[in-house]
């Protein structure tokens, strides 16, 4: 039988996990305990393979009584109709049975096998999530996508492979062994033996000599997928600049370097192939040579003739299988171990083992303590920013373009802790450090309208209401009219029920910016950020989300982030950053007086709006 390799499955090592490669036994032992959790079922399934084993080679034995009973020999006619017959029956309901327990084996563990397949997805799914901002920023998504692709495949296959098969060979090559040893002479049994050995020796050897293909195999398909998905995702950029023809150049010669891997390892396949068939066909040819000198010799009937025959087919099957099987099951191994190292990645936030929840009865105190920051430690982005949110006041953050002003609101929601890589300072909400407050209580009280808004590919309905999911359709509407996309989206032929394509592609900048809105005041939390809230809008939505928005705050801790000084000038306090530092605080009214930067940034602002209307 021909094996052929289509999709990839081994290891990719450029795809967005850690480079670490545990062993085989490490990865069957992780992989253990979501299938004991169906014990029952296992020990079930194994022993219906075990009879289905046992009816396989009795098949043989049956198989050679009813030849010889057919064998011209003196009797009556009634005796040869009559137990022929009943062998007949008997063969017939052996190879039956051989099918039941396969199938019953196969219904039998069906549920543990997809079971612990969606337990340890779900696992994954989960722990990308509680993954670090960094992480996913870092990621490359096709490959990441395609690595949990074939680690949930491996699950199944693994399972099938080497619960399935190489222990129903194993049981099948002791009794078949056993039974020409000693049916005939230790000359069948050692033929046998010495053929399956070579197989073995002959099969791993080569299988891990072309694993290497293998993996470079992966390495470039992943690659491919990475390119294609990256592409596709930029669409309009790609677009805007005509670079159609240059993407597909890209990914063209991605599928070529693809193809060149694929093409030598088919060839290493074809090399292990062909050494597998001449190893079975050398000991086939030894076995039926020796069966027909005991026949000639009259040692052996024509049907023990008969039953080595079938013997060594049915034994041929499975050995010619386990190279296939051996080769899956190290690939399945390898994919298992790309996703186990996903799900074991350690987290860079992570609550502390002594975490406990915050509890809110009001707006809070939100505090900056000489923070410090850095993305990367050669660049640092914060320098002891310290200042204070009053209970249900608003605090205003402005300044140029990477002075550090997105990165509070991000140290706050606790996408990266002020700690990381040693940095100093905490920020504090009513006295308590959030490092010591569970992620998932500290983000239950705070909604961020961001800068760059993403949305599902969804309905408007849904994408509102993500901000609290059990909301009723009434008080989805209710933060539509907020937000003020109410009367645009009962305009469109659907409604709320409007498909937004793609991250919200089929909506505009300011028509996404006012759905992020809108599920925000639907969450309607205790402390509110604002980045950016109202960059996308025009000035007269903005002034009407910006006096809505003032209204919602009323009450809740308020961290505004902007970049145009008119939309804050009614904050209770303004922090003009400059290069990561606080370079000015006060009202609008006493920063302008000041004359310093927020003075200068507001002249400018202000002769942009006067040129732009004149």
């Amino acid at each position: 039988m021909r094996r052929h390799e289509h999709s990839p499955r081994a290891e990719n090592p450029s795809s967005a996990t850690d480079k670490h490669h545990r062993s085989d036994r490490e990865t069957l032992a992780r992989l253990w305990p979501y299938l004991w959790a169906y014990k029952g079922r296992v020990i079930l399934a194994l022993a219906f393979m075990i009879g289905a084993k046992l009816a396989n080679v009795g098949v043989p034995v049956l198989l050679k009584s009813l030849v010889d009973r057919l064998a011209p020999h003196p009797g009556s006619a009634q005796a040869l109709m009559v137990v022929p017959a009943g062998l007949l029956l008997a063969y017939g309901l052996l190879r039956l049975s051989t099918s039941v327990f396969t199938e019953l084996r196969e219904l039998i563990f069906a549920r543990a096998t997809e079971g612990a397949s969606r337990r340890i997805s779900l696992e994954v799914f989960s722990h990308l999530h509680a993954l670090s901002l960094r992480f996913h920023l870092e990621r490359q998504t096709g490959g990441m996508t395609r690595d949990i692709e074939r680690g949930t495949r491996a699950v199944n296959s693994l399972i099938s492979y080497s619960l399935y098969s190489i222990i129903p060979t194993l049981i099948e090559v002791v009794l078949v062994l056993t039974l020409l040893a000693t049916k005939f002479d230790m000359t069948f049994a050692w033929i046998t033996l010495l053929a399956l050995v070579c197989y073995v020796i002959f099969t791993v050897t080569v299988t891990q000599w072309r694993t290497r293909f293998r993996r470079e195999m992966n390495e470039l398909d992943s690659k491919a997928q990475s390119k294609a998905i990256d592409s596709l995702l930029n669409y309009e950029t790609v677009k805007y600049f005509n670079n159609e023809a240059f993407e597909a150049r890209r990914y063209d010669d991605s599928l070529d370097r693809y193809r060149a891997a694929a093409i030598r390892s088919q060839r290493t396949l074809s090399m292990l192939n062909t050494g597998q068939q001449l190893i079975i066909a050398a000991g086939l040819i030894a076995m039926l040579w020796r069966a027909t000198e005991g026949v000639v010799a009259g040692r052996m009937t024509v049907g023990d003739l008969v039953m080595v025959n079938a013997f060594m087919i049915q034994l041929y099957i499975p050995l010619n299988f386990l190279g296939v099987i051996y080769r899956e099951i190290k690939q399945a191994l390898t994919d298992l171990d790309k996703m186990f190292s996903l799900l074991e990645r350690e987290r860079e936030v992570a609550d502390a083992p002594d975490a406990k929840p915050l509890l809110l009865k009001g707006p809070p105190v939100v505090r900056f303590e000489h923070v410090d920051f850095a993305y990367d430690p050669s660049r640092p982005i914060l320098h002891d920013v310290s200042f204070e949110i009053p209970a249900g006041q608003t605090v205003a953050v402005v300044g140029a373009s990477g002075a550090g002003k997105s990165t509070l609101a991000r140290l706050l929601y606790r996408f990266y802790d002020v700690s990381a890589g040693g940095q100093a300072g905490r920020i504090t909400v009513n006295g308590h450090d959030i490092r010591q407050l569970t992620q998932d209580s500290l983000r239950r009280q705070i909604g961020i309208v961001p800068q760059d808004t993403v949305l599902f590919n969804d309905t408007v309905a849904y994408n509102i209401a993500y901000g609290r999911p059990e909301a009723s359709r009434e008080e989805v509407e209710a933060a539509a009219r907020a937000a003020h996309i109410h009367d645009f989206i009962v305009s469109t032929p659907k409604g709320y029920d409007t498909m937004v394509g793609e991250r919200g592609l089929k909506l505009s900048g300011g028509e996404k910016q006012r759905v992020a809105i809108a599920r925000t005041l639907l969450k309607n939390p205790p402390i509110l950020v604002f980045d950016e809230a109202t960059s996308a809008l025009d000035s007269a939505n903005e002034r009407a989300i910006q006096a809505e928005l003032a209204a919602v705050g009323q009450g809740k801790t308020v961290l505004v982030v902007a970049h145009r000084l008119s939309t804050v000038v009614n904050a209770h306090e303004i922090i003009v950053m400059g290069h990561g530092r606080i370079i000015e605080r006060g009202t609008h009214a006493h920063l302008l007086a000041a004359n310093g930067r927020y003075a200068e940034m507001w002249r400018l602002q202000q002769a942009g709006h006067a040129d732009a209307s004149d």
